[in-house]
């Protein structure tokens, strides 16, 4: 059984975001994957520009790979059903938005209370967010030594796939 933390953070007691990825390599007791192209990419509004699209898209799509400990005999080919807790979701997007604009708020609307003008402002808000960003460096590191934002098989899927028959 895969090991979720604390007891507060079990599958059983939280609601977890779920993803279809799709095995492409098995190497060392790992396995990579890479999350299934959905049937709404390309009709996005940003479509022209997208990296799957145009551009560098080997790139993009090597950015959007990972790895999971390939305790479930998985090999290249398989769909397999992953799922990340809302929780640490939530943790990761606090960490990476949400402390930096909070400390780069304090740091000018402080500059401000202290009767520094809009230049002392602005700089305690530049400053602020290089504070800010420096600490959701931290907490960010933090959290992916924890194993929080990794994400954890959950079953193997069914269906051919995007485009395919669906098999409910």
């Amino acid at each position: 059984m895969e090991d979720w933390g604390d007891n507060d953070s079990m599958p059983e007691r939280q609601t977890l975001v779920e993803g279809t990825v799709r095995v492409i390599s098995i190497e060392g007791g790992m396995a990579t994957l890479e999350p299934e192209q959905t049937t709404s990419c390309g009709g996005c509004g940003s479509a022209a520009v997208c990296g799957e699209k145009g551009g560098n898209s080997a790139q993009w799509l090597q950015a959007r790979q990972f790895t999971i400990v390939n305790d479930h005999d998985l090999v290249v080919g398989d769909r397999v059903v992953i799922g990340v807790s809302e929780r640490s979701l939530l943790r990761g997007a606090s960490a990476a938005y949400g402390l930096p604009i909070l400390i780069m708020l304090i740091g000018g609307i402080t500059a401000q209370q202290m009767g520094g003008g809009d230049g002392a402002s602005a700089l305690a808000s530049v400053g602020g967010l290089v504070v800010g960003l420096l600490m959701a460096r931290l907490w960010s590191s933090r959290l992916l030594a924890r194993g929080d934002l990794s994400p954890r098989f959950l079953r193997r899927a069914t269906g051919s796939g995007p485009g395919g028959e669906c098999h409910l």
